[in-house]
Parts: C-alpha cells; sequence; structure tokens
C-alpha cells in the first residue's frame, strides 16, 4: 500500500494538538512548546522521506517482477537450470534425485507428508533428507 502524506500528517497534527493541550495544563512555557513542535516536525518530515521512498521502492520492485517473465519450472532440470549461483548449482548437483525432487515439489508449495508418497518415501525420510541437504548447504553457502 502506498503512503499516504495527506492521512499521516493529519494523525500527526491531531497527536500534537492533544500534547500541546496536556502542555499547556501542566503550565509548559509556549517557547519550549513551540520547540517541542518543531523539533517533532522535522523527525515526521525524516520520517516521511523514508516512508515515501520505500513505498516507492516496493512500487518499483513489484513493477519489475510483473515484467520479469516468470519461468515455470516443472522438472529437475529446469530447476537446475534457473540456478543462478554457481555454488549452489555444484551443490545441487551432487545431490541425489530424488531428494531434488523433494525440494521440486517443495517449492510448489507442497507439505512434507504430501511429499512423501510421490516419491514413495515416508513423510520422516522427507524430512531426514531436506535436513540433510540444509546441513550441507550451510556448511557450502
Amino acid at each position: 500500500m502506498a503512503y499516504n502524506h495527506g492521512r499521516e500528517d493529519r494523525k500527526w497534527r491531531i497527536w500534537k494538538e492533544a500534547e500541546e493541550k496536556i502542555l499547556r495544563e501542566c503550565g509548559v512555557d509556549e517557547v519550549i512548546i513551540e520547540q517541542i513542535r518543531t523539533d517533532d516536525r522535522a523527525d515526521f518530515n525524516s520520517n516521511r522521506r523514508f516512508y515515501r521512498w520505500t513505498s516507492d521502492f516496493g512500487e518499483y520492485l513489484e513493477e519489475m517482477v510483473s515484467k520479469e517473465k516468470q519461468v515455470e519450472i516443472r522438472t529437475v532440470t529446469d530447476l537446475l537450470d534457473e540456478i543462478e549461483s554457481e555454488i549452489l548449482y555444484l551443490a545441487l548437483v551432487t545431490v541425489d534425485r530424488r531428494t531434488l525432487e523433494i525440494i521440486l515439489l517443495k517449492m510448489q508449495g507442497y507439505s512434507t507428508r504430501e511429499i512423501a508418497p510421490f516419491v514413495h518415501l515416508t513423510a520422516g525420510a522427507v524430512y531426514a533428507r531436506l535436513a540433510h541437504l540444509r546441513k550441507k548447504l550451510r556448511k557450502i553457502l
């Protein structure tokens, strides 16, 4: 969702008016209240610039993703072909085919229990293969 400066400015003004009312009731000098307002406004403007930048950057990334051609990975070969990191590629090439099938099914959103019948293993064996792969990748990466 995009950053809405007007809405945030209204929220800040309401908060600031309530705070200044309390300060006046407590007998704080107007000069000090004005200094607090100036400092708080500077903080607000700094945050505003940050949120606008992150909002614009997030929208830019979403736009780039939508423009980029998404390759559908259906096979283990497609999976290996799409890996850009040479280190990761070399690590996965040494893994057995069944573990690569498990990775592919995981990427497609299947749970470990759903994967087990596809690869003719128990759910525990699927968990174990994934754990071994994670351990291997932690050492390499």
